[in-house]
């Protein structure tokens, strides 16, 4: 069981046409380099956005999975990456009550350097568009200004899942 979330996105991901492991890195978004191997990150929540009919895997690094579970998240520690990947949700076919992962939208990532990013507020903004990984180079301001409704939860939306502890 402990190994669901981490092959949930991977498998989620991997079977989107055009999106593999292999292949040309993307370049930077806001002057930050892609995170390679994010797909292997484990998943700290998950959410389901009503206003856009998004569904969301919300996947944490080493640093940040650790916080996320220890409860260490206010503020997020340094080193933690926060990872948001975004799918339109479609009715499944046979399953009148349930949603699913359709087009991919993007991944998007929240870098925690409280050093590197005090200009915003401690966190490198990060996006890449479509299944072709396009930077966008938006400015931070754009995800930003998105964020300030939480700026007393030092900027995140997610409230980390539960998870039962290993055994």
């Amino acid at each position: 069981m402990k190994y669901t979330a981490r092959l949930l996105v991977p498998a989620l991901v991997m079977t989107l046409p055009g999106l593999s492991p292999a292949g040309d890195i993307p370049g930077p978004s806001h002057g930050i380099a892609y995170p390679e191997g994010w797909q292997e990150w484990s998943t700290i929540a998950v959410s389901h956005r009503t206003d856009n009919n998004t569904l969301r895997v919300i996947l944490g690094n080493a640093a940040a999975v650790q916080a996320a579970r220890a409860g260490q998240t206010d503020p997020w520690p340094d080193g933690a990456v926060l990872g948001k990947v975004v799918w339109k949700d479609v009715q499944l076919e046979n399953w009148e009550a349930a949603t699913a992962p359709g087009e991919f939208v993007h991944a998007e990532f929240m870098f925690r350097d409280s050093g590197q990013y005090a200009d915003t507020h401690g966190w490198g903004w990060a996006r890449w568009v479509g299944l072709e990984q396009k930077p966008f180079d938006g400015g931070m301001q754009v995800c930003i200004s998105c964020h300030t409704p939480v700026k007393d939860r030092n900027w995140v939306f997610t409230d980390p899942a539960p998870f039962p502890p290993l055994r």
